[in-house]
């Protein structure tokens, strides 16, 4: 057919109206127009008259009427067939539409410091995946720094790190909180103590990563230790692996903090002692972008909110 505005073929079908199709469906489903209008809800004779007006736009006789009822024609068997693959295709789109609308299809891409069973991001990951299974879990270990500027280039929908930071161009907030503990190696003098203090660590040789919180540690160590060593706080800084770390502490090369999720884990020659003087727990904050609207986003920041929220009152009990 031509459009007789701009002169350019046109689409028959695109000018049919899908309630025609799906009566159509439905006659030929029960050969009957009285048994798809009582199926549809809708008059016989409303069926007939939408049948028949779509018979003379397409040219086609679809079904042949009689006193016993109708039956599809060729032309029509074949025309029913091609409208019910397109109304499965129709239908496909429609719920794949919405399984990403609501955040059940997709990705999300997430930026972690750390991810140590038992801990909080574990839980939170599994969760996740036990709720929307079909959604592809990306993972990223680094720095607060690296994860913070992935997220603003789009690489990250997510960041989990240890503080709260305050970054203008992004959304923060705090989920949940870990108290603080001192890694040891097991026969240190401090071991047989139930915790320690800081003052207890002074003149100690700490070891940090140069990834994961490694930045972070260092700054922690040295606010709470300044002025307590006559030449600053002796911190080494380790390229290495979380374990590999934890196996040099074990070996005697110094001492590190960590947060309730490392002292988790069951690591040979290192022991975990809390810090008495510490003020607070220390926080972990999700980061994200605010021009972000994923679905999948949603749902995770909607999750870790309420284990968070979970995680808390428990603490306080």
């Amino acid at each position: 057919m031509i459009d007789r505005q701009w002169g350019v073929p046109t689409s028959l079908g695109s000018r049919i109206p899908l309630s025609s199709l799906i009566q159509t469906l439905a006659v030929a489903e029960y050969l009957s127009f009285r048994h798809a209008g009582n199926m549809l809800g809708i008059a016989q004779s409303s069926i007939s008259r939408r049948i028949k007006l779509l018979e003379e736009e397409l040219g086609i006789l679809l079904f042949e009427r009689s006193t016993r009822g109708v039956r599809l024609t060729e032309a029509g068997r074949r025309f029913v067939e091609g409208v019910a693959a397109g109304i499965d295709q129709l239908d496909h789109a429609v719920k794949t539409a919405g399984a990403f609308a609501c955040g059940d299809l997709g990705r999300i891409r997430i930026g972690v410091h750390a991810l140590a069973p038992g801990s909080f991001l574990d839980g939170l990951l599994a969760g996740y995946r036990e709720a929307h299974p079909q959604v592809i879990i990306e993972i990223a270990e680094g720095t607060a720094h690296d994860s913070i500027h992935q997220l603003r280039t789009r690489e990250l929908d997510i960041a989990f790190v240890a503080g709260a930071p305050d970054l203008p161009d992004c959304h923060t907030r705090r989920i949940w909180h870990e108290p603080l503990f001192a890694a040891l190696p097991a026969n240190h003098a401090l071991v047989d103590r139930s915790g320690v203090t800081w003052a207890d660590l002074a003149g100690e040789t700490f070891l940090v990563r140069n990834g994961g919180t490694g930045p972070q540690a260092y700054e922690y160590i040295i606010q709470r230790l300044a002025g307590r060593w006559p030449a600053g706080p002796s911190i080494l800084r380790c390229d290495v692996e979380r374990n590999t770390l934890m196996q040099m502490i074990a070996q005697g090369f110094g001492v590190s903090i960590a947060g309730r999720a490392t002292a988790l884990i069951n690591m040979a020659g290192v022991a975990f002692r809390p810090f008495y003087d510490e003020p607070e727990p220390v926080p972990f904050s999700a980061v994200w972008s605010p021009y972000n609207q994923s679905a999948t986003l949603r749902n995770l920041l909607h999750l870790a909110g309420r284990l968070g929220r979970s995680r808390q009152g428990r603490a306080i009990l």
